[in-house]
């Protein structure tokens, strides 16, 4: 039986092992460096580097790697070992603080975004004292930044914690207005909810498609689906229990906590969900968890879906990022409170939010902008494109009153005056939670559910952080320095309030309703990443950015350039899969079907000369035409593919999201309709109802 408390965090260089491994002094600079974000002296870095080898060769490590998290989605390492030359033709075991501070990856092989020539390969990597070292298949992993010899941030990591720098900046401004003098910082905090899907590893060896892009491209719909509600919470079966099982007990060991595990709604689908931590930690966790449910998998003969859409016509898969504000006294900055003064706090912080997320509706739809994301959003209980709020009736009627100058009339007839000195005392969870809502408060935390499941989490949070602290700077300002202080919070909430109510939605975000009720309310319907992308670039955006330190203009015109050339990319490679696809394998079965329906009508007329066989002429009839149209469209899109034409990554993306897509639609409808219509026997590929009814 596992000794969970014996396992966890055994292969993490964290606080305990700190405390027992190194001399108190450099224990106490070290947790300066991480609370205060003080420099660290060599001296220091050196004896440290010593403990943390020492401790890692123990665990039986034999390399080191400066872990760092490129654009391109994933992680990345180059792999040193711990040996250094000695007299006599031996070798001593050796680990420096230079080594452990910084490192010097070659960076022109990885998106830049234009801000570095091929030729000039210089990169950094940079210490992240703040995120636990741990050992991974024999190699102890240093969480690092990344930038480029100009000091340009080439990472996720970077920006994420100049963001955390931020919005505790501007969150310390606010609450000591409110008397917290002992609060030093204020740190994000999140919890990300990662769904997934488990197939047999022997289907997807004979899917291109899955193999190449992750996600099924053609596939006529199975007879059965989720219509009977009966996988959600259900049994779990023995293979992916096993799994499961597996996947907690790798995760433990490197501090990572896996808490919830589940059957997601879909067949095949399933989901973990981690308890609470530092934002930039929880990034780390969430990016090493996604490679260990594929490394898991590959031991119980499966492999690990992260796509957001592997099939048509089911759930996707996101990832609901739950975020919130804690300060170092351990207070949550969205617990409604017990008091009015608290609760006062409270409104303010969650009016900045309001506030923040209509007014950069554009960032946060960005943050959640891929091709992936692009075929799971606005169906199947993911959000859709529209950014809006959820609040629930108990907190919505609150700012209702504050909005109209009214008493609030609380549950079970308490009235209460909304005014300067007596904000008003509320349950949290005092409401049904909105499955289709994007940005949902849930309690104490907001569940922003638009995440693709396959993306980092950083993106999300660094905009989170960036538009709070940007309201909660413009909160501060108007504040400081009013006499009568509880006065000033009731006008300030108020006008918020009455400004960005409109981002405050309740309702069914999958209607028809809804979509024009927004456009009159002014949000925006960015539907796919095409159109979310140039507003990233908007002026007001990159000065918010470079008002806080997050990015600098040179920095985020190189991102919009690499989500650009990612998409456009991503893209590209589907569609030259499925013209592969089509060529040597669609095609060549639909003249298998053809051959066989003829076959069968000249057998049947050697015995029957009189019958005309009407039927099998209408099935010859109407697949001899969709097999005409699968080669007219296949060899269109395979020209587009060709011809890509030469302009701004703008324009190239526009080209794959208005001529290539439409034509990859349409190819897929044409073979899934000859599918659904002929013997499994001709097919080439396992049917979606092979796959994912595949684990046993």
């Amino acid at each position: 039986m596992t000794n969970i408390p014996e396992i966890f965090g055994s292969m993490v260089f964290n606080e305990t092992v700190m405390k027992e491994r190194l001399p108190r002094d450099i224990y106490r600079a070290l947790k300066k460096t991480i609370n205060n974000g003080e420099g660290l002296d060599r001296a220091v870095a050196d004896e440290i580097a010593s403990a943390m080898k020492d401790w890692a060769i123990e665990k039986g490590a034999t390399h080191f790697t400066h872990w760092f998290q490129p654009m391109t989605g994933v992680t990345a390492e180059k792999h040193d070992s711990f040996i250094t030359p000695s007299d006599g033709g031996n070798i001593i075991m050796e680990f420096s603080g230079k080594e452990l501070i910084k490192g010097e990856p070659d960076a022109s092989s990885f998106p830049s975004g234009g801000l570095r020539a091929t030729f000039e390969a210089r990169g950094y990597t940079a210490w992240d004292p703040t995120s636990y070292a741990f050992i991974k298949d024999g190699t102890l992993c240093i969480p690092t930044a990344f930038c480029s010899y100009g000091g340009e941030s080439l990472d996720k990591k970077t920006p994420l914690l100049r963001s955390m720098e931020a919005v505790s900046r501007q969150a310390v401004r606010i609450l000591k207005l409110f008397g917290k003098n002992d609060v030093v910082r204020v740190v994000p905090t999140v919890g990300p909810e990662q769904e997934y899907f488990l197939i047999d590893k022997e289907m997807f060896e004979q899917r291109k498609d899955l193999i190449y892009c992750g996600r099924t491209l053609f596939g006529a719909p199975a007879p059965k689906g989720q219509e009977l509600e009966d996988h959600y919470f259900g049994k779990l079966k023995s293979r992916v229990s096993a799994y499961m099982k597996e996947l907690d007990e790798e995760l433990w060991k490197l501090g990572i906590l896996a808490k919830t595990k589940h059957n997601e709604a879909a067949p095949a689908q399933h989901e973990l969900a981690p308890i609470f931590t530092t934002v930039n930690i929880a990034t780390d966790h969430n990016q090493l968890t996604m490679e260990m449910m594929k490394v898991v998998a590959e031991r119980h003969g499966m492999v690990c879906l992260l796509h957001e859409k592997p099939f048509e016509g089911v759930n996707g898969s996101g990832k609901h990022n739950n975020w919130s504000l804690t300060t170092n006294t351990g207070e949550n900055l969205f617990e409604p409170g017990k008091s009015p003064h608290d609760n006062a706090q409270f409104l303010v912080f969650l009016c900045a939010v309001i506030s923040a997320v209509h007014k950069h509706q554009d960032l946060l739809r960005i943050s959640a902008a891929s091709a992936g994301n692009d075929h799971r959003l606005g169906a199947h209980e993911a959000p859709p494109a529209i950014i809006s709020m959820f609040l629930g009736t108990e907190l919505a009627g609150v700012l209702e009153a504050i909005k109209a100058d009214n008493d609030y009339v609380q549950s079970g007839r308490q009235t209460m005056k909304v005014g300067v000195n007596a904000l008003p005392v509320f349950p949290k969870d005092s409401t049904d939670r909105n499955r289709t809502s994007p940005f949902a408060f849930t309690g104490n935390k907001f569940e922003f559910r638009m995440l693709g499941s396959s993306e980092s989490i950083a993106c999300s949070n660094i905009m989170l952080n960036a538009i709070v602290a940007d309201e909660l700077m413009l909160f501060a300002d108007e504040l400081e320095g009013k006499p009568d202080f509880l006065g000033a919070v009731h006008t300030l909430l108020k006008r918020v309030i009455t400004e960005h109510d409109a981002i405050i939605f309740d309702g069914n975000g999958y209607s028809d309703d809804w979509v024009a009720e927004a456009e009159k309310r002014g949000l925006l319907n960015l539907r796919t990443t095409v159109d979310a992308l140039p507003y990233y670039i908007k002026q007001e955006n990159l000065d918010l950015f470079k008002r806080h330190g997050v990015y600098n203009e040179t920095e985020m015109r190189a991102r919009y350039e690499i989500l650009l050339e990612q998409y456009s990319k991503l893209v590209n490679i589907e569609a030259l899969t499925m013209v592969d696809m089509v060529k040597k394998d669609y095609s060549p079965a639909i003249s298998d079907v053809q051959r066989g329906l003829c076959e069968t009508i000249i057998a049947k007329r050697e015995v029957c000369p009189d019958i005309p066989f009407e039927t099998e002429k209408g099935a010859l009839k109407k697949i001899a035409a969709a097999a005409d149209e699968i080669t007219e469209v296949n060899d269109a899109l395979e020209c587009d593919l060709k011809n890509v034409p030469r302009g701004t990554s703008l324009e190239v993306a526009r080209f794959f999201a208005d001529s290539v897509i439409p034509k990859m639609e349409k190819l897929r409808y044409l073979v899934d309709g000859v599918e659904a219509e002929s013997d499994r026997g001709y097919w080439p590929v396992p049917s979606y109802g092979d796959i994912i009814f595949s684990i046993k």
